[in-house]
């Protein structure tokens, strides 16, 4: 059993990590894309074109509601759907023009946000900020035993 300790600890990351979650998720106010909106044009602004199954798979969600996700994107001409040249059964989505010019000017205002967050903090605070959460993320992509 843990001791009070490691208990307090685990409350005040449970804590904090509710609360950047929280504030983190406000993004309609800094570009005018929602969350859901933001992460799926981020993805799909790194890769050629994905299929739904695979958006599924890497966000953890179920493919109806990788679907209705895609149709909003779709509906705002942010994605277009592209069929499957060996598969007319599937397609894929690919970011247009507009997806990703409004990706990248909510991008930039998270960036000049996040500058404006991060201003007094020095370089290697950054880092060491940085490489902990990217450590937390990786741990937190493995599967429970």
């Amino acid at each position: 059993m843990a001791d009070e300790q490691t208990d307090k600890n685990l409350e005040t990351l449970n804590h904090e990590l509710i609360t950047l979650i929280r504030l983190g998720s406000l993004d309609k106010k800094h570009g005018g894309l929602d969350r859901s909106s933001y992460t799926l044009l981020h993805h799909l602004s790194n890769h050629d074109k994905v299929g739904v199954k695979a958006l599924a798979e890497e966000f953890g969600l179920d493919t109806s509601t990788i679907s209705r996700q895609t149709s909003v994107l779709e509906a705002k001409d942010y994605v277009v759907k592209v069929p499957d040249p060996q598969d007319g059964r599937s397609s894929y989505f690919q970011i247009t023009a507009l997806g990703a010019q409004t990706f990248a000017e909510a991008r930039d205002i998270r960036l000049q946000r996040y500058e404006q967050i991060f201003e007094d903090w020095s370089p290697g605070d950054c880092q060491t900020f940085s490489g902990l959460l990217a450590r937390l993320n990786r741990k937190l992509l493995q599967k429970p035993d």
